[in-house]
This record gives C-alpha cells, sequence and structure tokens, in this order.
C-alpha cells in the first residue's frame, strides 16, 4: 500500500502531458493539478515527444492545448531550479523553452489554446506560441519574474510576446510584473475569444467545426506565411548567462520556495 503511494506521489510531483485524438483533432492535456499544472522537466520532455508524434501526422485538422481541472500552465516548477548551478544552465534551460515553443508554433495544423486560470511564464508562452486563444474573463496572464524568481526571458519568447500582445503591454507585463485577466487579454486581441467556464467547450467546438472544414491549404499556406513574418531575434546569450549565474536568481529561488519576499543586490 505504502508502495502504490509512493508510486503515485512521485507521479503527481513529475506530472503529466496527455495525448489524445478526437477524429481528426489532437488533444494535448498538462496534468499536474496540484501544481496548477506547472511544468517539470519530465513534461517538457513529453510535450517534446508528444510534437515529434504530431509532426508525423498529415491528416491532422486541428491541434487544442488546455490545461487539467480548470488551469492552464502556471510556468515551470520552481524546484527544477535548485539544480542550477551557474548561467551556463539557464542557458541550456532557455535554448529548451525556445526549442519547445518554436515547434508549437510550427506543428502541422492550426493550435488553439484553451486557457482557463493561469497562464503565467512558460505557460504564457506556450499560449503565445498557439494560433487562437480561446480564454475565460477570470484567467490570469503574467510573467512577474521581476517580483518573484529573478531571471529573464529569452530574445525569442521576447519578441513572440511583442508580437502576439504589444509592445507597450509586453512590457508591463515584464518590467511591472502586471497580470492581466481574460477579459483585458480579449480587449487587446491576445485571445480571440472569451467565453464562460460553462460556455467554453461550446466556442472551441464551434472553431474547431470552421477549422475542420476550411480549405486545407489555404490554412497552412497561412500559417506558414505568418511564420516568414517572424523577425529573426537579437543575440540574448550574455544577458540570460549572466541573470541565471547571478546571486540575485538564486536568492529568488530560495525566496519562492519559502514563501518570503526576495532582497535583490543587483549582482
Amino acid at each position: 500500500m505504502s508502495e502504490a503511494r509512493d508510486v503515485k506521489s512521485e507521479s503527481e510531483r513529475r506530472g503529466e502531458v496527455h495525448l489524445d485524438y478526437r477524429g481528426d483533432v489532437a488533444h494535448v492535456t498538462f496534468a499536474r493539478p496540484k501544481a496548477r499544472n506547472a511544468m517539470t522537466f519530465h513534461m517538457y520532455g513529453r510535450l517534446a515527444e508528444i510534437c515529434d508524434e504530431l509532426e508525423a501526422r498529415e491528416d491532422l485538422k486541428a491541434i487544442v492545448f488546455r490545461g487539467a481541472e480548470g488551469t492552464f500552465v502556471a510556468g515551470t516548477d520552481i524546484s527544477e531550479f535548485t539544480a542550477f548551478k551557474s548561467g551556463r544552465d539557464g542557458l541550456d534551460y532557455e535554448k529548451r523553452i525556445d526549442a519547445t515553443i518554436a515547434r508549437i508554433e510550427s506543428l502541422p495544423a492550426p493550435t488553439l489554446a484553451v486557457v482557463e486560470g493561469a497562464a503565467v511564464g512558460g505557460g504564457l508562452a506556450m499560449a503565445a506560441a498557439c494560433d487562437i486563444r480561446i480564454t475565460t474573463p477570470d484567467a490570469r496572464f503574467g510573467v512577474p519574474i521581476a517580483q518573484t524568481l529573478g531571471n529573464c526571458l529569452s530574445a525569442g519568447n521576447l519578441a513572440r510576446l511583442e508580437r502576439v500582445l504589444g509592445l507597450a503591454q509586453a512590457k508591463a507585463l515584464l518590467l511591472l510584473s502586471q497580470m492581466m485577466d481574460g477579459e483585458r487579454a480579449y480587449q487587446i486581441g491576445f485571445a480571440s475569444f472569451l467565453a464562460s467556464r460553462e460556455e467554453i467547450d461550446g466556442v472551441v467546438e464551434k472553431q474547431l467545426g470552421k477549422l475542420t472544414s476550411a480549405a486545407p491549404l489555404t490554412i497552412a499556406a497561412s500559417r506558414a506565411l505568418f511564420l516568414r513574418l517572424k523577425a529573426t531575434p537579437p543575440e540574448d546569450a550574455d544577458w540570460i548567462e549572466r541573470v541565471y549565474g547571478s546571486a540575485d536568481f538564486a536568492e529568488g529561488v530560495d525566496a519562492f520556495l519559502a514563501k518570503r519576499k526576495p532582497a535583490w543586490k543587483g549582482r
């Protein structure tokens, strides 16, 4: 009995990302509800495997990303950062996140992010990488790392946020640690649709109906050409290594896990 509990506990700690198919629509579900679906490195690895499978499919008409039990993704699990020893670890981590987000953007079928609850940090980046965002009014979007961890985003993810949020809103999220609700996301055009929790499934099904009945080549060409509009992000390795290798980042991780306010030193 104790062994079974230990296995279940380890499974809950690692979390999971599930993939299932309903006809020609793939559904990807982030499942670690006790931690608001915060991503572990195991979950990022599983997401990469799912992208491998999805990239090999030529019959899909849409891909839906959603979090289990009413929350999208509350960022990366902070305890994963306790193993970081230097700025090089930060570089490797940001490259991994960049690669994951880029793969979501280039999947072979239109992607929908169904956002309820928190879409923070990496969760915001994944939602931003999707073609369409459908959200509830009480959803929460943000990257409050200037007040919590003291790390930074890659230039690629900053460019992505600027494209889908606009420069002013992206800076407000990063510099002021602003949190944006679903209504605000819809008002500025980040979310394509706003629906209550009771109505959101119906909205999702309606938009999936439009995608699955659309001209395949028009959809494919539009998505491919939108990707070509992306500007190449500038070099960012110097700042990522400096920030992740700093005493402030180590302090941010310790303070977050201890549930106390960090004491920044600027070094």
